[in-house]
C-alpha cells in the first residue's frame, strides 16, 4: 500500500468511487445514484480502514454486494487494502437522491428518471375522504422520443425499482425508475 493512497483525502476517495458503476445501470455510478452516502477513514494509523456507508435503493436489492465488491475492487486498485462497506438502511433510500446529472445518463440510457420528487407520493390517510380527489399520476415523458403520450404496461420492470412503460407515439417499450 502506498503511502499517498493509504491517506488520500476524502475528495479523492470520492472520485474514484464516481468510476464505479451501478451493476443494473452502468451508464451512472454508484455515487451518481446517491447510494454511497459516506466516506470516512476510521483510524489515524497507516493500517486505518477507510469506511464507505451505502444505502442500497430498497433493502432487498440483489445488487448490494456487488456495489460493495465493486467499491473494495476499485479502492484496492488504488491501494487502499483496508477498505469497508457498510450498509446503513434508514434513512431509507429515496429517488430524491438521485443528482439531475444522472437523471439524464438515465434519460440517454433510455431509461426515464422519476417524474416528480418522491415526497409527492406520501398520502396522508387521515385526510383522505370518499370524495377527495387523489392528485393525478405524474406525466411520464418517454425517453426516446420525448412524448408523454405513455401507458404503464406493468408496476414491474427489469428490477423493483422500476415500472415497464410504452410509448405510443413511438411505439417503444421503456423503464420508468419509480420515484419512492
Amino acid at each position: 500500500m502506498s503511502a499517498l493512497s493509504a491517506r488520500a483525502s476524502i475528495d479523492t476517495i470520492w472520485s474514484w468511487l464516481r468510476q464505479v458503476p451501478d451493476p443494473e445501470i452502468p451508464v451512472i455510478s454508484v455515487v451518481d445514484l446517491g447510494i454511497v452516502r459516506d466516506v470516512r477513514w476510521d483510524g489515524q494509523d497507516a493500517d486505518a480502514d477507510v469506511v464507505i456507508t451505502v444505502t442500497p435503493t430498497y433493502s432487498g436489492c440483489p445488487a448490494t454486494e456487488v456495489i460493495a465488491a465493486s467499491i473494495r475492487d476499485r479502492l484496492a486498485e488504488e491501494g487502499i487494502g483496508h477498505a469497508r462497506v457498510e450498509t446503513r438502511l434508514s434513512p431509507a433510500w429515496t429517488t430524491d437522491w438521485i443528482g439531475p446529472e444522472a437523471k439524464e445518463k438515465l434519460r440517454g440510457y433510455g431509461i426515464a428518471p422519476p417524474a416528480c420528487a418522491a415526497g409527492e407520493h406520501v398520502i396522508d390517510i387521515s385526510r383522505l375522504t370518499r370524495r377527495s380527489a387523489m392528485k393525478p399520476a405524474p406525466l411520464i415523458a418517454c425517453p426516446r422520443c420525448g412524448s408523454t403520450h405513455t401507458q404503464v404496461l406493468s408496476p414491474f420492470g427489469s428490477t423493483p425499482c422500476k415500472s415497464l412503460h410504452r410509448c405510443h407515439a413511438c411505439h417503444e417499450t421503456f423503464d420508468y425508475f419509480k420515484p419512492h
